[in-house]
């Protein structure tokens, strides 16, 4: 069996957080010098307002920090986007793309979603494509078939070397801040067949590499029964990333 890639737990802040928030930032990063979380790598997806700001402080940790969304052009008459370049001159490593909630409140289709992943990887992002079903979609057991085709799609045209170092996010949308969670084994199903499409679509070497998140009502409770399965590599978390004291305990119960 091949070396399981080093846990990541990503927390998104979504939009949440001001300058006063930049405090509970820092008090996480400090947790994380103390190495109690030395096991697990971890990123913060903090509201683009905050991304230089936070950059900064974390650039004196371990930690590194994400963006919440791109667009899929460089530049032009977008007012209100941010462009992957900008998310990258802000200090980004990586970028959340195709998340539910952008899906959902903004029309996002899987061209688009697309679209965005190429953007990420041209400037030097790694993108975390973010994919999954409905809770419609789950009661008519087409949960697995929807999400290849999302993963189908978004990586259409990506290169072996690129697709290597994406992150995939399975979400099922009807456990997102729902206080719902898939059990590990509805977790292990899907990321298992997303692992066996990478190795379809690329070969072995990129499915073992590509590190495949849960996501969804992840909490320091049930991060490690989740990640005991064999295709979770860590979590893509909402709420719980938001408690510096809180995330610390996630990562450390992911490690």
């Amino acid at each position: 069996m091949p070396n399981r890639p080093r846990p990541l737990v990503a927390g998104n802040w979504k939009m949440n957080g001001a300058s006063a928030s930049l405090q509970e930032l820092m008090a996480i990063g400090q947790g994380f010098m103390s190495g109690l979380d030395a096991e697990t790598e971890a990123l913060l997806c903090v509201p683009a307002t905050l991304l230089s700001r936070a950059s900064e402080i974390l650039s004196r940790t371990p930690i590194r920090s994400g963006g919440q969304d791109c667009h899929w052009q460089q530049s032009g008459p977008h007012t209100g986007d941010i462009s992957a370049e900008m998310l990258k001159d802000a200090g980004a490593s990586h970028v959340i793309v195709g998340h539910s909630e952008r899906r959902t409140d903004h029309g996002e289709d899987d061209a688009l979603v697309a679209a965005k992943v190429a953007a990420a990887l041209r400037h030097g992002l790694t993108p975390i494509l973010c994919v999954g079903e409905g809770l419609d979609v789950r009661e008519a057991g087409r949960h697995v078939e929807h999400t290849l085709a999302q993963v189908d799609a978004a990586l259409d045209g990506v290169s072996t070397d690129d697709a290597a170092g994406i992150v995939i996010a399975y979400e099922p949308v009807w456990a997102i801040g729902t206080g719902k969670v898939a059990t590990p084994d509805d977790a292990q199903e899907v990321c298992g067949a997303i692992r066996r499409r990478l190795r379809a679509l690329y070969d072995a070497a990129v499915a073992d590499r590509v590190r495949i998140l849960y996501g969804g009502s992840v909490n320091a409770k049930n991060v490690g029964e989740l990640m005991a399965q064999p295709d979770v590599d860590g979590g893509l978390v909402g709420g719980a990333s938001l408690d510096a004291d809180g995330f610390a305990a996630l990562c450390k119960n992911a490690g």
